[in-house]
């Protein structure tokens, strides 16, 4: 989404940021004020406007006079209202002026509820939000995924609308009408501020040498907290720095006249850097800054009896460099035919336990309860059963276990057929060798499964068919999602493939892995790693390269980038009315009513990796 970094490693202990110059690398500093507030990766401010057709006439003597009122849905079913359209006269086939503004959040299913009314003759010199719905004639309703309409090239989706008794049944519903809502991605999503910063005349820190200077950009609230957007490199020995580019989204500030702080630090080892001086600056006064070639004087905050004055130092700060452009986004990227496709491959290796004892994490339990693995995939397909024959919307299940099926549910909107490769890997089926990637639907000759319920049945049907065996190799599985990529990638597709592979953790080809993943980092696929169980993970961590050390093949090769992400089941746990996941020494805390999951943590990092990709490649969406 732009994001503003450095490209010095030094600068990493400035403030527990990234080292790249490159645009588009995640900024751990304002990603961890972030998800501290329950946000998790990609977001975006999305408009919606909406039109509808054929609307029922409820009137006797005129027309229906509509109105449109838009909820959000939680995953407990309670609905939030968004907002209400205005009410307009006389009009089966009204366009609503209208418009409401949702955060779209890549990594979790949002689902939107529509409802229709006919505000009554009386009522129409109220405020629409003073109304009462109970009082006005309902005309219908309908729901969808913020997900199937950003996904949609034109960014728009046509609803039917039904009777709200009728949604819920099996029966075809009768149709009430049409309503068509329509998506727009905020254009601060996209305006990227490109700035080079330097210092003159700057003052020692640091007793035998010059003053080792970094910058960090914040952005004040309306309280006055500042709080941390973008940080430079640390440049040693030096009184009058030039840093290398920086890059500021537009929405990361709030706007272009929106209050920033700018301060200069002399680093320290220890984590305690001095201030040297700062300023308060918007990116419109940096640009008149850049325009005028004239430098501004920093400031630095000084003690004067029990008060504090601004001290005006002979340092200053210049603009060298500072221009705007708008860059493709992720959900250009969509709108343009570029899809996602889920694979999933599940380990059968012997450590999981023997299927036929209680404490293996493939258990075949005769009362039909799914075990540890089945309940990554059983909890939606489980919920909607319940939903259609008791009405219930939510159950009392393991919070991890709820949360890994919603990797399919979540990626299932950006993969049009819904057809998944998924494979197996440490198993011997019947009479023949142990094998380390076979079809999991028992073919020989393909490997697609129809939607998450048919990798739940394959996944099944393979337990009966296959002895658990080992050891626990990744390699020949990451080969071959990485050769469908290729292929997929030479044929011209636009695709980008996400493989999620779930296993005890306990890797025994680790070289062999890192030499697949680092030929694979140059292709259109992520992969993400679940560890099930109680097993040592620190393999997995070396193979999630958040460290900020790429991975290397036999040979010396450095990975062109990240492509793993790896979560824990044991990380996830309920606490005191909050949902706590410490993930990577982060501790992310989302208030009661917030949820924080498995899934988000997996997949928050999936659009920067996919956009990296696009971007470092020069490869454009298409038009829509």
């Amino acid at each position: 989404m732009g994001n503003c970094c450095s490209d010095q490693a030094g600068g990493r202990a400035a403030v527990g940021g990234s080292s790249s110059h490159n645009p588009n690398a995640p900024n751990e500093a304002i990603d961890q004020f972030l998800k501290s507030r329950g946000y998790h990766g990609l977001f975006s401010q999305i408009e919606l406007s909406y039109s509808a057709a054929d609307l029922r006439d409820r009137d006797v003597l005129s027309k229906s006079d509509p109105m449109l009122v838009v909820y959000t849905k939680g995953r407990d079913g309670v609905l939030e209202e968004l907002g209400r359209t205005e009410v307009i006269l006389n009009s089966l086939n009204p366009t609503w002026i209208a418009k409401h503004t949702i955060t779209y959040h890549f990594e979790i299913v949002q689902t939107l509820v529509f409802h229709v009314y006919d505000v009554d003759t009386q009522f129409h010199n109220v405020e629409v939000k003073m109304l009462k719905l109970d009082e006005q004639q309902f005309l219908g309703e309908a729901t969808c995924a913020l997900s199937e309409i950003v996904t949609k090239s034109n960014r728009s989706l046509t609803l039917d609308l039904v009777h709200r008794e009728e949604s819920t049944r099996s029966t075809r519903p009768r149709n009430l009408g049409k309503l068509t809502v329509h998506a727009e991605e905020s254009v601060s999503s996209k305006t990227t501020t490109e700035m080079i910063l330097r210092c003159s005349d700057l003052e020692y820190k640091d007793l035998f040498s010059k003053s080792d200077p970094f910058l960090i950009i914040s952005k004040e609230v309306e309280n006055g907290t500042p709080i941390p957007v973008c940080k430079t490199e640390v440049i040693k020995n030096d009184l009058k720095p030039t840093w290398k580019r920086v890059f500021l989204n537009i929405q990361q500030v709030g706007s272009k006249d929106s209050p920033l702080v700018i301060e200069c630090f002399n680093f320290n080892s220890n984590g305690k850097h001095d201030l040297i001086g700062k300023i308060h600056k918007s990116l419109a006064d940096l640009e008149k800054l850049h325009s005028s070639g004239q430098g501004e004087n920093l400031f630095l905050p000084t003690l004067v009896g029990h008060d504090y004055h601004n001290k005006i130092l002979k340092s200053q700060l210049f603009v060298e460099k500072f221009s705007q452009s708008v860059e493709h986004t992720f959900l250009d990227y969509l709108a343009g035919g570029c899809e996602l496709n889920f694979m999933v491959a599940i380990d059968f290796t012997a450590s999981n336990g023997n299927p036929r004892l209680p404490d293996s994490l493939h258990y075949i339990d005769p009362s039909g309860r799914p075990n540890a693995y089945q309940r990554v995939r059983n909890w939606s397909f489980l919920q909607q059963f319940l939903e259609l024959l008791f009405g219930y919307t939510h159950l009392m299940v393991p919070f991890a276990f709820q949360a890994i099926i919603e990797v399919g549910e979540v990626l299932q909107f950006y993969d049009s057929d819904k057809r998944f490769p998924a494979w197996g890997f440490g198993a011997r089926p019947i009479d023949g060798p142990v094998s380390h990637c076979f079809n999991l639907n028992g073919s020989s000759h393909y490997c697609e499964v129809e939607g998450i319920q048919g990798i739940m049945m394959a996944y099944t049907s393979a337990l009966l068919n296959v002895s658990l065996a080992g050891p626990t190799l990744f390699g020949p599985v990451i080969s071959n999602a990485a050769l469908i990529a290729s292929q997929s990638l030479a044929n011209g597709g636009r695709k980008y493939f996400v493989l999620l592979i779930i296993t005890d953790g306990v890797v025994t080809d680790l070289q062999e892995t890192k030499d697949a993943l680092v030929k694979a980092s140059d292709l259109p696929l992520s992969i993400l790693i679940v560890g099930v169980g109680g097993a040592d993970f620190k393999e997995m961590e070396i193979l999630d390269a958040d460290k900020g050390e790429r991975l290397e093949n036999s040979t010396g090769r450095v990975a062109s980038r990240d492509i793993v992400q790896f979560v824990p089941f044991r990380d996830v746990q309920m606490t005191c009315g909050f949902n706590f996941l410490i993930l990577k020494m982060k501790l992310c805390l989302a208030p009661a009513g917030g949820e924080i999951s498995v899934v988000q943590a997996l997949l928050s990092e999936l659009p920067t990796q996919f956009l990296t990709y696009m971007r470092t490649r020069d490869i454009q969406p298409l038009s829509s």
